[in-house]
């Protein structure tokens, strides 16, 4: 069974980090609102979808992605890259452990989800001021016994690794060839965002279903015309937050 992890956001999301973006107001019950509207995607696209209630002490909890890695064998937490998140690790990984062992990275690793993309048995981390190389270090030590490739990724012009490109299936990657470089995934096909669309790599594939944001129409009919299954939601609110709809929720087997 495929399951969604998604979190209720915070009452405080308007405190949110920001990294990119200059601070605009963030209506809650429209962030809410489009919540509920984007698990009901997850649920029409095959996903079991559990609900966690709001940390209203968090302002950055609904982005439940950052706080954890959800492998076949194993769930992976790390101190997360910015200090007012980190206390997020200990609620997701109790949760988490319902599913999976639980193995935790430790200081001086930081790590946030969003920066970690798997294709197939190869981990592409993303190497920015939220994650560094001791945690990448810390993944392929732990990792690589596994079966799975680890491979660090420079990111410099987006908050996270998955800003800048997102997993159509397991040979096809959807990049910002602005925000990183083609090379990066030799041998696997790329397919460019849509002019002016320069967050359209920001996506969750979902079973067989890639998700897109309302945001980036252009960017979603060239990946339909590449033969894939879309959907949308609209996370408007949400992405004044720096958010996107990957990091809303943790999806996998079980």
């Amino acid at each position: 069974m495929l399951t969604a992890i998604t979190r209720v956001p915070s009452n405080r999301l308007p405190e949110c980090e920001l990294s990119f973006l200059e601070r605009r107001p963030i209506d809650v019950a429209v962030a809410r609102a489009q919540h509920r509207a984007y698990q009901e995607v997850l649920r029409t696209a095959g996903a079991h979808v559990v609900e966690l209630p709001a940390l209203d002490n968090l302002p950055d909890a609904t982005f439940v992605e950052d706080s954890a890695l959800v492998f076949d064998e194993v769930a992976i937490v790390a101190p997360m890259g910015a200090a007012s998140r980190r206390p997020e690790t200990d609620a997701i990984a109790g949760i988490l452990s319902r599913y999976r062992d639980v193995e935790w990275l430790t200081p001086p690793a930081t790590l946030d989800g969003g920066d970690v993309l798997r294709l197939g048995r190869c981990v592409y981390v993303g190497q920015t001021p939220r994650t560094n190389a001791d945690a990448a270090n810390q993944l392929r030590s732990r990792l690589e016994p596994r079966g799975y490739h680890v491979i660090p990724v420079e990111i410099t012009q987006c908050l996270h690794l998955k800003s800048a490109c997102g997993q159509l299936d397991d040979t096809t990657v959807l990049i910002n060839p602005a925000w990183i470089d083609r090379a990066v995934f030799a041998g696997r096909r790329t397919v460019a965002v849509a002019d002016g669309e320069p967050w359209g790599a920001n996506i969750v594939r979902v079973g067989e279903t890639v998700v897109f944001p309302a945001s980036e129409p252009r960017t979603r009919r060239a990946v339909e015309r590449c033969g894939f299954r879309t959907a949308v939601a609209d996370v408007s609110e949400l992405q004044k937050a720096e958010a996107g709809v990957t990091c809303l929720s943790l999806i996998f087997e079980g």
